[in-house]
């Protein structure tokens, strides 16, 4: 306390002894009136400074003994004496705000610790009060829900589904866990799989985790058309080959010619099944990497003669006019054998859907430093709805025309799949009654510093 405070009351018993002095002159009883009084005061405020600075040095003790955290280290014996009350109560004052900053400082760094985690996760987390409303979330989450705001809402407010809401005002006044799917409509549809949870201990809330399983969902939907789409196309020619052969031996090898027509559509579909099962083999060793791809410099001219070669007389017999116009030093890299492979199934494709007098080109170039050879066609084309998924296993725009034309509907897969191991790509283009146009797109050759000077 400072000395000045301690003065000001003397000053009272003084006025006070002064007026009396005024008032009733120099007599003894006003005098002893007077000095009684200022002893009292000085005596009272003694006794209170006393009693304070006691207090305040208990309180300072007690503050600097705390074990907890860092502190001060107490003044030795014999230097105690030489600090007064209110040089102790500040040494406490400044080892409480210590502590109490190493504390803040420890608070901090473990939200911080905790909000990088959470912003880290790929899953989507939020944390609602009581209520339901929501107090936190992390960044994964936004991503998710593709929305602005969230803190402040409630679950109706930002997914439209009574299943979530609900699940969450369980959580937060019966303390169930709930698990549930959905699936958020939109230009990409997302399908969340979620878990909602009481938080733990004596805490009000719940909280939700957010999984985005929509690519494993899209991959069950293909195993399940692969497995159903693969069991389809082998029942046909099995069914064939069974029946016709049960025919034979009931008694039809007995009419040479019945046995003639039957043999040859048993050997058509024991054709299409072999084909069938080596499409399905060269599909999966593609997609599972274990073609072992032989990556160099590919004259396009060369691969697109062999392959035209293969399809010329299927062309021929539907007089459809095969032409070829791939610059001789055009090369693209990639895998020779691939290469030729992928331009014979779309080469074998055009010719399959060209009517008869029909016409097939192939063009070759060089368009932005890439390799790129087109395969036109004047055949039946295909719609536009279409398009996006012909390169899909065992699509089929017209599944009883392909089939009777002998297609496993493998094909174009296949060569999606050679081009993109070899870092290529293929578009196309078509109109119903106008044709199709496939193109490819290659790494091109990069020249050599001898014949670059």
């Amino acid at each position: 306390m400072p000395p000045r405070l301690f003065f000001f009351p003397l000053l009272v018993p003084a006025l006070v002894a002064l007026v009396l002095f005024l008032l009733l002159g120099w007599k003894m009883d006003a005098v002893y009136v007077a000095l009684s009084s200022l002893v009292s005061s000085v005596l009272t405020l003694m006794a209170v400074r006393e009693l304070l600075q006691r207090r305040l040095a208990r309180l300072a003790r007690q503050i600097l003994q705390r074990p907890e955290g860092p502190a001060a280290p107490l003044p030795t014996e014999d230097k105690r004496e030489q600090f007064d009350e209110v040089t102790l109560f500040q040494r406490s004052l400044e080892s409480l705000h210590q502590r109490m900053s190493a504390r803040n400082a420890g608070l901090n760094q473990e939200a911080r610790t905790l909000t990088a985690v959470l912003d880290g996760m790929a899953e989507g987390i939020w944390v609602t009060d009581a209520e339901g409303t929501v107090v936190r979330h992390n960044d994964a989450l936004r991503a998710m829900l593709r929305t602005g705001e969230i803190v402040g809402q409630r679950p109706l407010a930002l997914l439209r589904h009574d299943s979530l809401n609900e699940a969450v005002l369980r959580a937060c006044r019966e303390g169930a866990s709930t698990r549930l799917e959905l699936t958020l409509e939109g230009v990409l549809p997302l399908t969340l799989a979620i878990r909602v949870t009481p938080l733990g201990g004596d805490l009000p809330g719940s909280a939700a985790v957010f999984h985005d399983v929509t690519e494993l969902r899209h991959l069950e939907k293909v195993r399940k058309d692969f497995v159903a789409n693969v069991s389809h196309e082998l029942r046909t020619p099995i069914t064939a080959i069974r029946g016709y052969a049960e025919t034979l031996q009931g008694g039809a090898l007995g009419d040479p010619q019945v046995a003639a027509r039957m043999v040859d559509i048993i050997h058509r579909q024991s054709e299409r099944l072999s084909e069938l099962v080596e499409d399905l083999l060269e599909l999966s060793r593609l997609e599972s990497r274990e073609v072992k791809l032989r990556v160099q410099d590919v004259s396009m001219a060369l691969v697109s003669t062999r392959a035209a070669e293969v399809v010329r007389h299927k062309a021929q017999g539907k007089r459809i006019a095969l032409e070829l116009n791939v610059p001789p030093d055009l090369q693209a890299r990639g895998d020779e054998r691939g290469l030729e492979q992928v331009l014979l199934n779309l080469l074998d494709n055009a010719v399959k859907y060209t009517p008869e007098g029909g016409r097939v080109t192939v063009v070759g170039g060089q368009e932005d430093g890439r390799c790129v050879v087109h395969v036109h066609d004047s055949g039946v084309g295909i719609e536009s709805r279409h398009l996006a998924r012909i390169f899909e296993r065992f699509y089929r725009v017209d599944k009883g025309r392909s089939r009777d034309m002998g297609g496993t509907g493998l094909g174009l897969s296949i060569v999606k799949h050679l081009l993109s191991a070899m870092g290529g790509e293929i578009r196309v283009e078509s109109q119903p009654n106008e044709g199709s146009t496939f193109t490819i797109f290659l790494p091109a050759t990069v020249p050599s510093e001898a014949t670059a000077g």
